[in-house]
């Protein structure tokens, strides 16, 4: 079904708009491996999945560590997930996937103070990422890469971003927190590009970069005199610390801007929310998540992690027969539409018929795509 609903949404959209990043003639990749895992100690569990889509090469990269993985025994029920994307080639994502834990480890020292010396920590943990990286510069330039990641501790989660990779945390039923992407018409933003000696034109960084902050892209990072958080682009994350609320939180989705494109934060939280209480696993409803970006036209590769906490929604038999009622009905509808017609209808038409019918209980944020 999700290889028809795709065929669909291709025929639908018609070519590409984005002929310079994928090969003529070439199919979206829609493979993924997805993967999960769970901290039995407090009750975490994790999905992760990814897919190249219409791109001509992967540039996203992720890391997931349910348990920080050497850490100092204070640290044993810390867990730390991000999502990178990379952008001018997938060097500086897959740099910031693989070393970027061990540096956030190093910086919070044995007995981190929180909330505050945790986020001084995770600042200096992406600058040295980024310095550790412009050591590699001479041997080509690595692109760059935004970042989100997720860092939980007992106590508090904290989220770190730079470039427009997002997070959202559903609390009690509703989005309690989402990141903002650092693009340069934020003001604050744009103040410390012109501070730099910098441009912003088209709404690019010098015309030609669409985010003001991210790993690498050390082309911007050239103005003398100025410290690195301080550059045109910039590495230094924004950082969010939140009280934990164990009975409230519900779950983190972290995911790339190809996520985002074709849903709005409440959207996807609505369908992640929606697809628990089916009793998905997080790294299945990673998958459909994808599947169902894809189909609703995302033309970017995408990287989604779902950490879900004690409070997420459970399966719930009401919306489990709903949702077998509602496959039956589409099933029966579309062998309705296949007995009517004098010809075999097309996969387009098929579509466009059910999406100007009035069908009951779709999916929240997904609707027909996500079927």
């Amino acid at each position: 079904m999700a290889a028809l609903v795709r065929q669909l949404q291709r025929l639908l959209r018609g070519p590409c708009t984005e002929e310079a990043d994928r090969e003529p003639g070439a199919a979206p990749r829609c493979f993924q491996r997805p993967h999960g895992g769970a901290s039995s100690s407090r009750g975490l569990r994790f999905g992760a999945s990814s897919a190249q889509g219409w791109r001509a090469r992967m540039e996203d990269a992720h890391c997931t560590c349910p348990s920080l993985a050497g850490s100092p025994p204070g640290l044993g029920d810390w867990a730390f997930f991000a999502v990178f994307d990379g952008h001018g080639g997938a060097r500086a994502a897959r740099f910031g996937a693989r070393h970027l834990p061990g540096l956030v480890l190093d910086e919070l020292g044995p007995e981190p103070r929180e909330p505050e010396g945790v986020r001084d920590a995770l600042r200096r943990a992406f600058l040295r990422a980024d310095e550790r990286l412009r050591a590699l510069w001479p041997r080509g330039d690595p692109g760059g890469s935004t970042a989100v990641a997720l860092l939980v501790s007992p106590r508090f989660l904290y989220l770190a971003h730079c470039g427009d990779s997002r997070a959202v945390l559903s609390r009690a039923g509703a989005v309690a927190f989402s990141t903002e992407d650092h693009r340069p018409l934020r003001p604050r933003e744009r103040e410390r590009i012109h501070d730099a000696g910098g441009t912003i034109r088209r709404r690019r960084v010098e015309g030609s970069l669409a985010v003001s902050r991210a790993l690498g892209d050390f082309a911007y990072k050239e103005a003398p005199g100025r410290p690195p958080e301080l550059q045109l682009v910039s590495a230094e994350p924004e950082v969010t610390a939140l009280a934990r609320q164990q009975d409230h939180d519900e779950f983190v989705l972290l995911a790339s801007d190809g996520v985002w494109d074709t849903m709005s934060v409440a959207d996807l939280a609505g369908l992640v929310a929606s697809r628990l209480r089916l009793g998905l696993t997080p790294e299945l409803l990673c998958a459909q998540l994808l599947d169902t970006c894809l189909c609703k036209g995302s033309l970017d590769n995408m990287t989604c992690i779902v950490v879900c906490f004690p409070g997420a929604p459970r399966p719930c038999e009401e919306a489990i027969r709903r949702e077998l009622a509602l496959n039956a009905a589409l099933d029966s509808r579309v062998a309705e539409l296949c007995a009517s017609a004098q010809e075999p209808p097309s996969l387009s038409s098929v579509f466009r018929t059910l999406a100007s019918e009035n069908i009951q209980d779709l999916p929240p944020g997904g609707g027909l795509h996500c079927k």
